[in-house]
């Protein structure tokens, strides 16, 4: 859950359109918008407007996900990569399972 509000946060704060989370981070995102009133209430104390669940999620990437996971850090949260599909004992494409590149 901490992973996909981090990932929330950059997306809102940057408006970064472009950014996709990763197929293990997602079903957070999808959770923590499931309460509603309490999303939109955070997502107005954040950003000023709500964050629609519109991702770039065809695309999942490697690469994306590596930029992805640095942005979070950037922005100053905890990153764990197992999540993310970055960890270096990950073997792509199994590791994420995001299909292919990841």
């Amino acid at each position: 859950m901490d992973q996909a509000i981090a990932f929330v946060y950059v997306l809102g704060s940057q408006k970064a359109y472009d950014l996709a989370p990763s197929e293990r981070v997602d079903p957070g995102w999808h959770s923590f918008m499931l309460h509603t009133q309490e999303y939109a209430a955070w997502c107005q104390e954040q950003f000023g407007y709500f964050v629609h669940h519109a991702p770039n999620s065809r695309v999942r990437t490697h690469g994306l996900m590596v930029s992805v996971a640095d942005r979070i850090k950037t922005a100053g949260f905890d990153v764990d990569p197992r999540l993310w599909g970055v960890a270096a004992e990950c073997n792509q494409p199994a590791c994420c399972g995001d299909g292919d590149g990841c």
